[in-house]
């Protein structure tokens, strides 16, 4: 978790296949300006087959075909699951992770190590449509449990997403090589202190991690307030059960990079 001595327990968001109140996050406000303040949030999913017989009525029909166009969404929305890297005017790099129907933006200069802005919440993605919902964001914290959408593409392992004329291109980050049984979207439930582990009661106030093939972030926010507490994140490896992170940004202390 965030740089702490002490140990900490955290379990798996699931992912949700309802359309309703999901969103995503648009690199055109993150890759636009510095700030820092913000907020996240967490869903959950499943899918499955269904079978229709020969007889079925129109009623039916349209049932199924409901079902259908659900099950597609999510096999997108699955799609995208991972790692992407894009680049902002200024040359400054821009990581995106997605997983589990969540996603972050984080916007940084690792070389000058400049934590320069990151924002993120659901999404869904449907019919060329991407749909986004801030759960928290650096950049404006009025934006907040708002939704916005856009059209994209997703090809070739490149993703482009275009709003009011402006189109951005994502290149997946190669994680065709990792095992890692930790890719997915968590939450933090307790914290051992002097050997005895507290559990956190659910509330607002969170602390996620996101997790792909190869790279990482957390993100500590209230969901209620918009306020944004600190993130971190850039590659680590999980092997012979031994966590390694390789920080490449870190919003508190930016001595932690590297």
């Amino acid at each position: 978790m965030p740089y702490l001595k002490s140990k900490a327990t955290m379990i798996k968001l699931l992912k949700n296949t309802s359309a309703t109140g999901l969103g995503l996050l648009f690199l055109m406000g993150c890759a636009g300006s510095d700030a820092t303040s913000a907020t996240a949030g967490e869903q959950i999913v499943t899918s499955g087959k269904s079978v229709v017989p020969k007889e079925a009525t129109a009623n039916t029909l349209a049932t199924t075909s409901a079902s259908t166009h659900s099950v597609n969404a999510v096999q997108q929305t699955t799609e995208l699951e991972g790692a992407w890297r894009t680049t902002d005017g200024q040359g400054n790099e821009v990581v995106m992770l997605v997983q589990d129907g969540f996603m972050t933006f984080a916007r940084f200069n690792q070389q000058n190590k400049q934590f320069l802005g990151t924002t993120g919440g659901t999404y869904t993605l449907s019919n060329g449509k991407f749909e986004f919902k801030y759960e928290f964001n650096t950049l404006d914290s009025t934006q907040v449990g708002s939704t916005v959408s856009a059209d994209y593409k997703l090809e070739n392992n490149q993703w482009t997403v275009g709003k009011d004329g402006v189109t951005d291109t994502w290149n997946r980050i190669n994680e065709s090589n990792s095992k890692s049984p930790l890719a997915g979207t968590w939450r933090i439930t307790g914290r051992e202190r002097d050997g005895q582990m507290n559990t956190m009661r659910p509330g607002p106030r969170k602390t996620l991690k996101v997790l792909s093939g190869t790279r990482f972030q957390w993100i500590a926010f209230n969901s209620v307030t918009g306020a944004f507490s600190g993130t971190g994140g850039g590659t680590y490896s999980a092997e012979n059960g031994k966590y390694t992170e390789n920080i490449e940004f870190f919003s508190r202390n930016n001595n932690r990079v590297g």
